[in-house]
């Protein structure tokens, strides 16, 4: 989980979303780490009455969300449109770590100092192909550690795809437009460029529950930037994206429900 700018601690969220994804088989016990069972753990007494009352849960909007760009990014290497990855603020996601073993496909992971070299140091407890992990400050317009520095160092001719998980909403409108506009800007140096994340939006009922399942775990303000999906599409397609969908999840579960899927393309 990526934090605002300045930030070096990893966040209690970012420990427990890695331990939700080990819990639901999405990634490997070697990325679960000591800090996210305890998290989990005291979380799990509120999540199991939600679910009881058929309430969304956070536990229910990670995974949802979590497999819903899981297909949005295979579809797009399974139709050859996408040869590389880059997944910004990955946290203890194990994304890259399985679409490296399931496809040919060069996968980086990306993420603020602290988080990065934990991230290397327990994937390699793991046997076989990993991420390239790198320091990224997603707010940077430019310097080492800036997007535009680390597209120097991909393949030119490969389909690239950016992906962002839960980073969205911790941002306000300004630095989320200004990321979207960076984004466009890298992926138009490619053949294809596909930019794939999740956002809560609107002011619903269910939206606002949304947020203040958010709110309430990572002890902090969450932003809502737009209305409705119309407009958030209209905003991608102001920073640079032509073809950009931003819809529902789709599905039936009331957790997934909480959150909009974009799937953007240069």
């Amino acid at each position: 989980m990526l934090l605002p700018r300045g930030s070096e601690a990893i966040s209690p969220t970012g420990h427990y979303t890695g331990y939700v994804w080990v819990r639901n088989g999405l990634a490997p016990q070697a990325l679960a780490t000591t800090e996210g069972r305890l998290f989990y753990h005291a979380l799990e007494p509120a999540m199991a009455v939600s679910r009881r009352l058929g309430q969304p849960t956070f536990e229910g909007m990670l995974v949802a969300r979590h497999r819903i760009l899981d297909a949005l990014l295979a579809g797009a290497v399974e139709r050859g449109e996408i040869g590389q990855v880059i997944e910004i603020a990955a946290g203890l996601s194990a994304r890259g770590w399985r679409f490296t073993r399931r496809y040919d496909v060069r996968y980086v992971e990306a993420d603020l100092p602290r988080m990065a070299a934990r991230k290397q140091r327990l994937l390699q407890r793991l046997d076989g192909p990993s991420p390239r992990v790198v320091t990224l400050d997603a707010l940077a317009e430019d310097g080492p550690e800036s997007l535009g520095a680390l597209a120097d160092s991909l393949d030119p001719e490969l389909g690239t795809a950016i992906i962002t998980e839960g980073l969205l909403n911790y941002f306000d409108l300004d630095a989320v437009t200004g990321m979207w506009r960076r984004f466009a800007d890298v992926l138009r140096r490619f053949p294809t460029g596909a930019y794939f994340a999740d956002v809560v939006l609107g002011d619903s009922p269910v939206q606002r529950l949304g947020v203040g399942l958010l709110s309430t775990i990572v002890r902090g303000r969450v932003h809502l930037h737009f209305a409705d999906d119309t407009e958030a599409a209209a905003a991608l397609g102001d920073c640079g994206f032509p073809a950009a969908d931003v819809t529902p999840a789709d599905t039936e579960d009331p957790s997934a429900r909480l959150v909009h899927v974009i799937d953007a393309w240069t």
